[in-house]
């Protein structure tokens, strides 16, 4: 019935296609131009890149034929549809989404696209080649054709290359540069290239201090006379006539710094503090910025030779402190005489300020995986410049309640969660010793101090009590990496108030018991991150983050009670640990909003030496709408462990929430993203695999230890998804349902369960 139901959708398909037959919409002596085709006849076979070259002239070819599908013209159908009288509603719309003007014949100019491809050829060193055109016509589908048969002589290519000189100044730093030229003997004559090397030479006087110099002073001459054998000899010297003022270098003399620059402000009459050599014009009775810390943010120095590359470098450093909205580097020429061999810049540097201080109140509904749902409220207070060095403090306040609905016997649960927490950065390294400048040439690292304190109470379960507080550094190395180092990162979680429904869960499973004893966690974290996704017009695009997290091994040096098992901290048992994750992403660009997304995870954490077991909030889960999100949230292994489902027969509370978690995991997904209505509504296709396990074998979590057999044992997961992308903020639908469920009898797993699938909502991209 199945296979008869879909014969019958694709009938239905292709007779809505052939009912998108335009023949007799077409006026009686116009043709419907469908494109044309090039050939490419080279004199000699030494020809090189002839797939490049004729993939060049086929971009040349205009105007382009209407799209076709399935042998019919739907866009170019409902456009003819939408000009009758009375067209209506649905034709209107649907010409308005994908509708098509007409191409007809009589829009092909033959004569101008030969010139265009003869230009190009000569602009690529084809000299002397030959184009002629044929147009074939068909009158009884009314359609017709062109053909470009190209005659492809020999290209010239080049046998020297070399500056003309004379007493300007300009050539002496020319030179050099010419001599690093990536030009080489036998190379094509190009067009596109010689203006590459025009860029490429303007770039680089620039930085040398020509502030008044453009790529467009500088002339190519090509000769041939020397020649008979199609070679040329190219030279390049500067145009006649270029200003003076475009021939000489500029210095800095003055660097002026407005630290809290405005329209209202700057008309004031405002006092000015040397430091470091540079002026530093604000109040002096209200400081906005002390000169101190903001001076190793600017790069320019009075003295230095003009550089565009300084000059980006300060306002991206200046953009990295995170208190002003606009950043305005200009520089402006003091009078020089004509005759003068170096030229005057003042730079003026305005910063604009954010507000200083900011109040952000949050309210949101919740609602999870494990049937909790309820409101919770976030209040935040920040103020940018605490200190006048661009400090930033953000103090938060966190409040929510929950309830637990639909989950049978423990229908009515409720938690409540209160928080406080304040993070400190300090956009400059605070460190005892003193680090050379060039060591983070690129940008100066921020020192970031977090404190957190978290209260959770479940409802005949347990509280729950933490306190966490981080010291670190997070640098730029280059647009691309990040670095993150955490010396000191400390955690404390104390569980409080069990009932005794929750000891007998504990009691149940030691495995869970003993990764809530050991809760004091004191380590080091350090996490590295290359985003090639900052490029996003790229074809190719990359991400790796990988991070490591080192925990009790000080601690283990100053405990001094080895003969204790555990061993304690201020009568706190501590615990051991190395863990290790990396994460990749590899992003396949196919133009036009539509791309192929892939992700590998993999993570391993391993207990040593105090601790048997990872603790509790350092262990990984699978599941969920950032993970395999056919299934919820902590639903997914560990390895092939299924829950007894018996567990409520006599009110106790089901704990899958909890045992569901192990020290290792493995995940990979891949998503097809595509526009849906654009620009703001996208679409996309995937397919998530992926499950936890723990190392070692645990009574309690039987079938959960990582073994060869992995492969067999991946939760595996497909759907579709939507997402409103309004200019970076993406909020995601996902519905998906499982192929592989590891928890089920071996021979059972392959479920194809699309009848329940699993509903995730989210905000931004999951990879």
């Amino acid at each position: 019935m199945k296979i008869r139901k879909y014969s019958i959708i694709f009938l239905m398909a292709l007779g809505f296609l052939n009912a998108c037959s335009v023949d007799k919409y077409i006026p009686e002596d116009e043709y419907l131009y469908r494109g044309a085709d090039i050939s490419l006849i080279p004199d000699t076979t030494s020809i090189k890149d002839l797939g490049k070259v004729k993939t060049e002239l086929q971009n040349v070819l205009v105007p382009k034929p209407n799209s076709k599908f399935l042998g019919g013209y739907p866009g170019l159908y409902f456009h003819y549809k939408a000009q009758r009288e009375k067209p209506g509603i649905i034709n209107k719309f649907l010409d308005k989404k994908i509708g098509e003007e007409p191409v007809y014949l009589s829009d092909v100019e033959i004569g101008n696209t030969q010139d265009l491809i003869l230009n190009r050829l000569e602009n690529r060193g084809f000299f002397y080649s030959r184009v002629s055109a044929n147009v074939n016509t068909n009158d009884k589908k009314k359609i017709a054709t062109a053909a470009y048969d190209v005659g492809v002589t020999t290209p010239y290519r080049m046998e020297s290359y070399q500056l003309v000189e004379d007493s300007l100044l300009i050539y002496q730093d020319m030179k050099p540069i010419v001599n690093e030229s990536k030009f080489f003997e036998e190379m094509r004559f190009d067009l596109a290239n010689m203006k590459n090397e025009r860029q490429r030479i303007d770039v680089a006087l620039k930085e040398k201090g020509y502030y008044n110099f453009n790529s467009g002073f500088l002339l190519f001459q090509a000769d041939t006379n020397q020649y008979d054998n199609k070679r040329f000899d190219l030279f390049l010297k500067v145009k006649k006539d270029v200003p003076e003022k475009a021939l000489i270098p500029y210095k800095i003399s003055k660097v002026n710094i407005y630290p809290n620059s405005s329209i209202q402000r700057d008309s004031l009459q405002k006092d000015s503090v040397r430091f470091n050599n540079k002026t530093f014009v604000q109040d002096h009775d209200s400081i906005f910025f002390l000169p101190k810390r903001l001076d190793p943010f600017v790069l320019i120095e009075e003295g230095d030779y003009y550089s565009p590359d300084i000059s980006k470098a300060t306002s991206r450093r200046l953009g990295s402190i995170g208190a002003y909205k606009f950043i305005n580097i200009d520089y402006e020429e003091v009078d020089t005489l004509a005759t003068d061999s170096l030229g005057v810049l003042e730079a003026n540097i305005y910063l604009s300020p954010l507000n200083k201080r900011a109040i952000r109140a949050e309210l949101q509904a919740v609602t999870k995986s494990n049937n909790f749902a309820g409101p919770s409220l976030a209040l935040s207070l920040t103020n940018r410049n605490l200190f006048k060095g661009g400090e930033i403090i953000n103090i938060q306040g966190r409040f929510g309640y929950e309830v637990q609905v639909a989950s049978g016997n423990n229908t009515g649960l409720n938690s409540i969660q209160l928080g406080i927490g304040s993070d400190l950065i300090f956009p400059r390294l605070l460190f005892p010793w003193h680090f050379n400048e060039d060591f983070f040439k690129y940008d100066i690292p921020k020192t970031k101090i977090s404190l957190n304190v978290d209260y959770l109470r479940r409802s005949q379960l347990f509280a729950l009590g933490s306190a966490s507080s981080t010291f670190g550094y997070i640098w730029n190395a280059n647009r691309y990496v990040t670095h993150s180092f955490d010396p000191v990162s400390v955690t404390y979680v104390d569980l409080i108030n069990t009932t005794p429904e929750f000891e007998e869960i504990l009691d149940e499973n030691p495995y869970l018991r003993s990764s809530f004893e050991q809760q004091f966690i004191a380590g080091s974290m350090y996490s590295f991150t290359y985003n090639g996704m900052v490029d996003q017009n790229k074809t190719h695009q990359f991400f790796v983050n990988s991070t490591l997290d080192i925990a009790g091994n000080f601690l283990d040096l100053v405990s001094g009670n080895a003969e204790e098992d555990p061993q304690t901290v201020f009568n706190l048992e501590y615990a051991q640990y190395a863990k290790a994750d990396v994460d990749f992403r590899y992003h396949l660009n196919l133009g036009s909003g539509t791309k192929i997304a892939t992700r590998l995870f993999a993570g391993y954490g391993m207990p040593y030496g105090n601790s048997e077991i990872m603790p509790f909030t350092k262990q990984y889960f699978s599941g969920g709408p950032y993970s395999v999100r056919a299934f919820r949230i902590r639903q997914l292994g560990p390895g092939v462990y299924n829950p007894d489902e018996n567990r409520d027969e006599n009110g106790v509370i089901n704990t899958d929430y909890f045992d569901r978690a192990g020290n290792i995991r493995l995940e990979a997904n891949i998503e097809y993203r595509f526009p849906l209505f654009p620009p703001y509504v996208n679409g996309a296709v995937f397919a998530d695999a992926g499950n936890v396990w723990t190392s070692t074998e645990e009574t309690s979590l039987p079938g959960g230890k990582f073994s060869s057999n992995f492969m067999n044992e991946l939760g595996i997961g497909t759907g579709v998804g939507v997402r409103v992308d309004i200019q970076g903020f993406v909020i995601r639908f996902d519905l998906a349902a499982p192929m592989h469920d590891p928890s089920l009898p071996e021979g059972d797993r392959w479920t194809y369960d699309f009848g329940s699938p699993i509903f995730n909502f989210a905000i931004g991209y999951p990879f």
